[in-house]
C-alpha cells in the first residue's frame, strides 16, 4: 500500500485547508467541512480495510518461513541421525580376529567393551549349536522307539532277520495287527482298562482336590504332621507298603464286622475295588503329587473369592463346589490326564491285585507268551514275535495318544496354572 494509492483528493486537502475568514458563506462552509470530515473518514476507513489484510498476509508469511526452517531442520536431523547411528556402529563393527590381533594395544575401556563383543559373539555360535544337540538327542531318545515300533510292526517276521532291512520293510504286513487284535481279546480289553482307569481316576482326582484344598485354605491340629505323611507317599516306594495292602485287601475286613456277621473276610482281589478303595482314600497310584499340586493351586487363588462366597451364605464345602472347581478346571484336567496314564501304564500294582490279565497293561506285559499260545499253541521264544509284540504296543498306545491330541491345549494351560509352575 503506497501514499500514492491513498493520497487525499487536492480538493479535499485544499478546503479542509482554507482559512475560516476566506469563506464568505457560512452554508458554503459547513458544506465544506462537512465534505472534509466524510473525506478525512473514507481515508480512514479505506486505511484500515488494507492494512489488516496486509498484517495477516505478512503474519502468514512469516508462519510459513517458520514452518519451512522447521521442516528443513528436521529433515536435516532425521538426514544426519542414521549417518551418526552408522558411524557409531560402524567404530565397533570389529571382527573376532581383529579383535585378538588388536587387543594389546586397545585402552582399558575398550578392552572390555571388546572383550564382552568377542565372549558374546561366541556365545551366539556355541548355542546353537549345543541347543541342535539336546534336541536331536531328546528326538532320539523320544522318537526313536515309536519309529522303530512302527517299522517293525509293518513288516513280516522272517525281514527282522534280513540285514538289507534298516527302516523301511520290504512288505507291509497289517495281518500283525489283525492277528494281535484277536489274540489279546481287544475290544474286551479296552473297555475293561476304561472303566477301571477311568472311575479310579475320578475318584482320585475328587478326593485328592479336596484333601488338598484343606491343607491350602484351612488351619487344624496335626496340619504339619499329615502333609508330611502325602510327601511320605510321594518319596516312598510303592513297593514298600504293596504286601500289606495285598493282606488288607484279601482278608478285607472293617473293624472285624465282616467276620462277625458272616463269619469270614471279604475276598476283594480280582475286583475293581482293589483299585476303587486306595483311590477313594486318596492311596491310589501318585496320590500324593496329585494332593501336592492342588494344594500349590489353590494356594495361589485369591483369598477375596473365598470370603465373597462366605458373605452370600456358601459353607466351606459349597464354596469349594461352586467357586473354586470353576477357577481350578484346567488343574482338574491336568491331573485327571496324568492319573489315566499314570493307571493305564501300570503293571506292578495290578499285577498283585489281578490274577487274570484283563487290562492293556497286563496283556502287553506277558504279550509274548500270549501271541505265541495264539499262533502256535504254545509258548515259545519271544524273539520269535517281535513284530506282533510292536504291533500290541502300538495298539496299547494309541489311546492315550489320541486322548493328548484332543486334549493338547488344556493340558499345557493345566501345567501352566498347576502347582508344577508355581
Amino acid at each position: 500500500m503506497t501514499e500514492k494509492e491513498f493520497e487525499l483528493p487536492t480538493e479535499g486537502n485544499d478546503v479542509a485547508n482554507q482559512p475560516a475568514e476566506n469563506v464568505t458563506n457560512n452554508d458554503e462552509k459547513a458544506e465544506m467541512e462537512q465534505s472534509a470530515a466524510a473525506i478525512a473518514d473514507s481515508f480512514k476507513t479505506e486505511e484500515v480495510s488494507y492494512a489488516d489484510p496486509s498484517a495477516e498476509s505478512i503474519a502468514e508469511t512469516i508462519a510459513d518461513i517458520n514452518s519451512d526452517a522447521a521442516v528443513a531442520v528436521n529433515t536435516y536431523g532425521a538426514e544426519k541421525a542414521p549417518k551418526k547411528a552408522k558411524k557409531k556402529k560402524d567404530e565397533y563393527r570389529v571382527s573376532n580376529f581383529d579383535i585378538i590381533r588388536n587387543y594389546h594395544r586397545y585402552t582399558t575401556k575398550e578392552k572390555k567393551h571388546y572383550r564382552y563383543l568377542f565372549w558374546h559373539r561366541i556365545a551366539g555360535y556355541v548355542w546353537p549349536f549345543f541347543r541342535a544337540v539336546i534336541i536331536f538327542g531328546l528326538s532320539f531318545v523320544i522318537l526313536y522307539p515309536i519309529l522303530y515300533m512302527i517299522s517293525t510292526s509293518l513288516r513280516p517276521q522272517v525281514e527282522m532277520n534280513d540285514p538289507s532291512v534298516m527302516w523301511i520293510p520290504k512288505t507291509i504286513r497289517l495281518e500283525n495287527f489283525v492277528e494281535v487284535w484277536n489274540a489279546i481279546d481287544y475290544p474286551n480289553t479296552l473297555w475293561n482298562t476304561l472303566v477301571l482307569n477311568i472311575v479310579s481316576s475320578v475318584l482320585q482326582v475328587g478326593t485328592c482336590a479336596l484333601t488338598g484344598y484343606g491343607f491350602a485354605r484351612f488351619k487344624f491340629k496335626g496340619k504339619n504332621f499329615f502333609f508330611a505323611l502325602v510327601l511320605l507317599q510321594i518319596i516312598v516306594p510303592v513297593q514298600i507298603i504293596l504286601i500289606p495292602q495285598y493282606s488288607q485287601f484279601r482278608y478285607f475286613d472293617i473293624f472285624g464286622l465282616f467276620n462277625a456277621l458272616t463269619g469270614s473276610t471279604l475276598n476283594l482281589v480280582d475286583t475293581n475295588l482293589s483299585m476303587y478303595i486306595p483311590a477313594l482314600m486318596c492311596n491310589g497310584i501318585r496320590a500324593g503329587l496329585f494332593i501336592y499340586l492342588f494344594r500349590q493351586f489353590f494356594r495361589g487363588l485369591p483369598k477375596e473369592l473365598e470370603d465373597a462366597a462366605y458373605l452370600d451364605g456358601c459353607g466351606p464345602f459349597k464354596t469349594f463346589i461352586s467357586v473354586m472347581i470353576p477357577n481350578a478346571a484346567s488343574s482338574f484336567l491336568t491331573v485327571f490326564i496324568f492319573s489315566i496314564v499314570w493307571y493305564w501304564n501300570d503293571y506292578y500294582v495290578s499285577s498283585m491285585y489281578f490274577t487274570k490279565a484283563n487290562t492293556i497293561s497286563l496283556k502287553i506285559d506277558g504279550i509274548g507268551n500270549i501271541v505265541s499260545m495264539y499262533l502256535t499253541g504254545e509258548i515259545g521264544m519271544a524273539s520269535d514275535f517281535i513284530v506282533w509284540m510292536e504291533a500290541g504296543c502300538l495298539l496299547a498306545i494309541t489311546p492315550i495318544v489320541i486322548m493328548y491330541i484332543f486334549l493338547q491345549k488344556y493340558f499345557t494351560e493345566g501345567i501352566a496354572r498347576a502347582g508344577l509352575a508355581n
